[in-house]
């Protein structure tokens, strides 16, 4: 691939992840759920922004999960029931620029039949 249009990539996908943390904010009762997806791996992390701290992150690779729906489905899983051992049921999404299809919208479904709501 063309080096300049790797750049423009992103470019416009810092662009969108901008535009996107103006508008969201997380905090200890209601922290922000950002998610980080590769080829290969897929990660999130629940933040409270109020105090900079994460309080739970999971992720796919320690937990032998690969980045497809289904893998991506038992991360959520996972995520969410260490988000209800810390009390927490309702949390901001931060899809982080992804376009919200695939395993990204996967796992905001996943995190909604495990109980917790976005």
């Amino acid at each position: 691939m063309n080096s300049t249009i790797q750049k423009v990539r992103t470019l416009k996908k810092l662009k969108r992840k901008a535009s996107i943390r103006k508008k969201i904010y997380g905090s200890a009762s209601k922290p922000r759920v950002s998610v980080y997806r590769s080829n290969r791996n897929f990660t999130a992390q629940a933040i409270d922004d109020v105090n900079g701290r994460t309080l739970c992150a999971v992720n796919g690779a320690k937990l032998g999960n690969k980045n497809t729906v289904e893998g991506v489905q038992q991360s959520a899983k996972a995520f969410a029931e260490s988000l209800k051992a810390k009390n927490i049921t309702e949390v901001v999404y931060d899809r982080s620029g992804y376009l919200y299809h695939g395993v990204v919208k996967a796992f905001a479904d996943a995190l909604r039949d495990n109980g917790i709501k976005l």
